[in-house]
C-alpha cells in the first residue's frame, strides 16, 4: 500500500487531517506529523524555519525506517516537502502541495505577518482565537504566532530561488483554491513553468483554509496523483 505523509500549514497541527486520514485508510497508509512547537508538541528549542522543520521530517522518517516517502503538504507544509525535494531529493518521491505560497521577498512576508496579530484576531476573530488556543494551548498559541512571524521574515531571505525551483526534478502537483486570497496564481504558475515535471490545479470554489476544502476532492486526486 502507497505510503503519504501529510505536513500541515502554518499554525495548523496534524489533527486537521483527521477527517481525510480516515477517509483514505482503505487506498493509502498515511501519516501525519506536528511540526515541533505545533498542536501541543513541546518546542525543539530552535526558531521556526523551513530548514528546521524539513529536518524534523528527515528525523521522522530515520526514526520510522522509511527511506523514501511521498507528500501532500497544505500550505507551509507544502514549502516543507518542496525544500526536502530540492536538497534531498533521494529522500522523496510524488509531492502534491495545496495552497503553497511560493513566491517570497520583504513584501510578500510583511503583508502575511499584518494577519498575524493575536489581539486584533481575539477581537475581530475570536471564534479563530480560540480554535487556536484548543488547537496549541490558550498559553501557547500566541507565542506560536509570534513564531510563525519570525519564519515569514526569515522567508524573505532565505527561500527557494528560481534556479532551486528549477533543480527538482519530482513529480509534483501543485493544487491551489480558485478563492484562495493568500496564495496568487502568478506565483503557483511561475513554480509550474520552472519545475521540470509538474501539472498545476485550480480547484474553483475552493478557499485557502484546509477544513474548508472538500474532503472528495483530495480524496478523489489523492487516487490520481499518488498511483
Amino acid at each position: 500500500m502507497k505510503e503519504i505523509l501529510l505536513l500541515h500549514g502554518a499554525l495548523g497541527s496534524k489533527e486537521q487531517f483527521g477527517e481525510l486520514e480516515k477517509n483514505l485508510e482503505s487506498k493509502f497508509k498515511t501519516h501525519s506529523l506536528s511540526f515541533s512547537g505545533h498542536g501541543r508538541i513541546s518546542s525543539h528549542h530552535h526558531s521556526f524555519t523551513i530548514q528546521n522543520f524539513a529536518h524534523e521530517v528527515l528525523d521522522w522518517m530515520n526514526e520510522n525506517y522509511i527511506k523514501t516517502i511521498d507528500i501532500f503538504g497544505y500550505s507551509m507544509g507544502g514549502y516543507v516537502a518542496l525544500w526536502l525535494a530540492r536538497f534531498y531529493p533521494e529522500r522523496i518521491g510524488k509531492i502534491f502541495t495545496l495552497g503553497t505560497k511560493l513566491k517570497w521577498n520583504e513584501e510578500e512576508a510583511e503583508r502575511e505577518i499584518k494577519m498575524l496579530n493575536a489581539e486584533k484576531i481575539m477581537e475581530k476573530v475570536p471564534a479563530f482565537a480560540k480554535s487556536l488556543a484548543e488547537r496549541h494551548g490558550a498559553h501557547e498559541w500566541k507565542s506560536v504566532m509570534s513564531k510563525t512571524t519570525l519564519l515569514m521574515r526569515d522567508l524573505a531571505h532565505t527561500h527557494l530561488t528560481e534556479q532551486d525551483f528549477i533543480k527538482i526534478e519530482n513529480q509534483i502537483l501543485l493544487g491551489r483554491g480558485g478563492k484562495d486570497t493568500m496564495v496568487t496564481f502568478d506565483e503557483t504558475d511561475y513554480a509550474h513553468h520552472l519545475l521540470k515535471n509538474s501539472e498545476f490545479i485550480i480547484y474553483e470554489d475552493v478557499a485557502h483554509a484546509i477544513e474548508q476544502v472538500p474532503v472528495e476532492l483530495l480524496n478523489k486526486e489523492f487516487e490520481r496523483f499518488f498511483v
